[in-house]
């Protein structure tokens, strides 16, 4: 690889790690290409990425950021999986792991907080953002649900009674 190429990856790597909301460092030793493309596939349907990387490169790319601390968990064959969202990609790596005991999940960050393999998948464990968002909106709508339907219970059971009389007199 080139100096210029290498140079392009190192700011690619900088971009990623700075739009990223968790970043997932993984072994990806055996997997062959079509495991890779699985996993990939997962990846992009959660809204993340996988990428293969130099290691020397990422630690380049991290020097004096906050994920500076994860440094050392890049050695051997190593492929970071990332998202914007800071669920998708550790859930995405840990349902592949747990079917393909060959991606070994090495740690991760998020933030500036160093994650090893137990808060990856204690993450991956999180509803996702678009699941809060749903309960979220539910618990705003139960109670104006319960208001309006207490409020037209009154109206119903007069309804009924007047009915009743109605039907009573004819």
């Amino acid at each position: 690889m080139e100096r210029a190429q290498k140079s392009e990856m190192v700011g690619m790597l900088e971009g990623v790690f700075g739009e990223a909301g968790v970043v997932v460092v993984t072994h990806y030793a055996g997997l062959n290409v079509a495991e890779m493309t699985q996993l990939r596939t997962q990846l992009r349907e959660a809204g993340g990425q996988l990428k293969v990387v130099k290691n020397r490169l990422v630690k380049r790319a991290l020097a004096g950021t906050a994920g500076e601390a994860a440094s050392d968990l890049f050695t051997g064959p190593v492929a970071i999986a990332y998202s914007a969202d800071p669920v998708a990609a550790p859930k995405a790596a840990v349902d592949f792991a747990k079917t393909n005991d060959k991606l070994v999940l090495i740690g991760g960050w998020m933030g500036d907080r160093l994650l090893d393999e137990a808060g990856v998948k204690s993450l991956a464990a999180l509803p996702s953002l678009d699941q809060l968002r749903g309960k979220l909106v539910g618990l705003i709508q139960a109670p104006a649900t319960k208001v309006a339907g207490v409020l037209q219970a009154p109206a119903g059971q007069l309804a009924r009674v007047l009915k009743a009389y109605a039907d009573k007199a004819a």
